[in-house]
């Protein structure tokens, strides 16, 4: 397989599962990688570029540990330009009025999610605008979640603090958060007696975005068959919803108030 800076980390991995150790190698950071849930999300979104952002390193770390495993490099583009991914073409014609930038950042710091908005601004955008998200990481879970409701994204790394992502609405999709929340037919009750009353406990209320998913899926990674998960949550994780449902795992869901969210996530 060739491969350069641009190659997408879950491809590589397809084409040879002896990468993810090799990647997991290079850097602390990519340990995570080895939750299948996590790989499913990220691995097909980041690129090796794009990767190496991430884990601290450079392109020939990645390139390095690659070629024992029988990777051929394309040293093509790798110049002035190296690890740049390429701009799609909705974004090369784009003006600058047809993009409308939400700055969720502030939303973020103050403990909020940003989902509600995100969503209001995606359903107000009209034919050949593009929405653009600032932010301090990579909203991978909405690029992903959108991805599905046909929409094209861009994410540009400018700086370890400045992520901007460009969405662009191919379809007139609209999208409402309540269609990722499973309306359980089971009580609460009945769901903990199914499992002995004896869940697996985890608090993410204290945690910023992105890790309450994070944490929530590698919790899942290890829950056995005959175990429920009890999560203690801010608010109903639509993101983490949406990835359960293709995980196969099943979840209930007890809103509190409006600033706590009870889930219990089995696997049927």
């Amino acid at each position: 397989m060739i491969i350069n800076v641009n190659t997408k980390i879950g491809a590589l991995i397809r084409h040879n599962p002896e990468t993810l150790e090799a990647i997991v190698s290079i850097s602390p950071k990519f340990v995570k990688l080895r939750n299948p849930l996590l790989r499913k999300v990220i691995a097909g979104r980041a690129s090796i570029a794009m990767a190496s952002k991430i884990g601290g390193c450079g392109v020939d770390n990645f390139f390095n540990v690659l070629k024992p495993l029988g990777f051929e490099i394309d040293n093509l583009g790798l110049g002035e330009k190296a690890g740049v991914e390429p701009v799609p073409g909705f974004l090369k014609d784009i003006t600058p009025d047809k993009i409308i930038e939400l700055d969720v950042r502030p939303v973020i710091e103050a403990g909020k999610d940003p989902l509600n908005i995100i969503l209001q601004k995606v359903k107000s955008l009209d034919r050949g605008q593009v929405l653009k998200i600032v932010n301090s990481f990579e909203p991978t879970p909405l690029m992903h979640l959108l991805g599905r409701q046909g929409f094209e994204s861009y994410s540009e790394i400018v700086t370890d603090e400045l992520v901007q992502t460009y969405f662009y609405k191919k379809t007139n999709t609209m999208l409402n958060p309540a269609d990722n929340v499973s309306r359980n037919s089971e009580s609460w009750d009945e769901v903990l007696q199914r499992f002995n009353g004896e869940p697996e406990t985890i608090d993410v209320r204290h945690l910023e975005m992105p890790l309450p998913m994070l944490t929530i899926m590698e919790a899942l990674e290890t829950l056995p068959a005959e175990k429920v998960l009890f999560v203690y949550h801010k608010r109903i994780p639509v993101f983490l919803l949406s990835e359960l449902k293709e995980q196969k795992f099943s979840y209930h869901i007890r809103e509190i108030s409006d600033e706590e969210v009870n889930l219990l996530i089995y696997k049927d």
